[in-house]
């Protein structure tokens, strides 16, 4: 039975021996062990956290393992990975068996909305952090897509040597019509109502118009810090299911696709929060 697999891998890594908490981005399926210790909120790691938070709310706020995993996961996140720059921004770090590398994945910066859509079921004392902690991470996010000549973010951006929130080599320039920026300003924007977060949206609706439109549709494009970037020629699916439809819904009211009755995956295919007493996935709280 299907969900009965998914409550035992949840087992094993509930139990299982994590590096300060942390879930490292490999597990051996023949071991059950960690086949390295790399951990990131980025690619790899994001939707495990994600989906965590997710759990708990689809199940109508029953499935009490999922709620605890994430949130001792997002302690262990705050404690060895959350740094703030020396010029005041906030960023979630990778880490690789110890040693920190002071970069951010485009991927990584879904986890503003994440961690807004988690803030209010958190601890009392934590609530107000981690309202604090998604904005700055969303707040650093849009730096580097302000920091860049297209106003579009490039692939991942990093915290050295007095450079901040840039991409430091031409293979990390690039921007494939991402989501996940937009995706945090929608959360935020459904938690706060800051005017800002409708700032920043229009900001990215306006470079996606002026540099990745082509006459067939829209285009990634090769080099955010170009005035006049080449395009890849490439529409990436995400783009439809994920970019435009966060965009559409900061622009939207709060009562198309509530936050209340449904639940985003990670591919922003709406899934309804599961009211009904007799059938729930998570099952019963013990």
């Amino acid at each position: 039975h299907a969900s009965e697999k998914v409550k035992h891998i949840r087992k094993v890594l509930r139990e299982i021996d994590k590096p300060f908490g942390l879930y490292p981005n490999f597990l051996s399926p023949t071991s059950g062990n960690w086949v390295q210790h790399h951990v990131s909120v980025g690619g790899l790691g994001d939707s495990f956290y994600e989906y965590l938070i997710k759990s708990w709310l689809m199940s109508a706020k029953t499935d009490m393992e999922a709620k605890n995993m994430y949130y001792e996961a997002l302690e262990a996140i705050e404690t060895y990975l959350v740094n703030v720059s020396p010029g005041g921004l906030t960023y979630i770090a990778e880490w690789r068996g110890g040693i920190l590398d002071h970069k951010m994945g485009h991927l990584a910066c879904f986890s503003g909305g994440m961690i807004a859509l988690g803030a209010d079921d958190a601890k009392e004392d934590k609530r107000a952090y981690y309202r604090e902690l998604a904005a700055q991470i969303t707040r650093t996010c849009h730096e580097s897509y302000a920091r860049s000549d297209t106003k579009l973010g490039p692939e991942a951006f990093w915290f050295n040597s007095g450079r901040e929130a840039v991409a430091t080599q031409l293979s990390e320039s690039y921007y494939i019509l991402r989501p996940e920026v937009v995706e945090s300003y929608m959360y935020l924007w459904r938690q706060t109502h800051d005017p800002i977060y409708r700032e920043w949206g229009w900001e990215v609706v306006m470079a996606l118009e002026k540099h990745c439109r082509t006459e067939a549709g829209f285009s990634g494009i090769q080099d955010v810090y170009s005035s006049n970037p080449n395009h890849d020629n490439r529409q990436q699916s995400f783009f439809l299911a994920e970019t435009l439809k966060y965009l559409y819904l900061l622009f939207s009211e709060d009562n198309v696709l509530s936050l209340e009755d449904w639940v985003f995956n990670t591919e922003a295919h709406p899934l309804p929060v599961n009211r009904s007493d007799s059938f729930s996935i998570a099952g019963h709280p013990h």
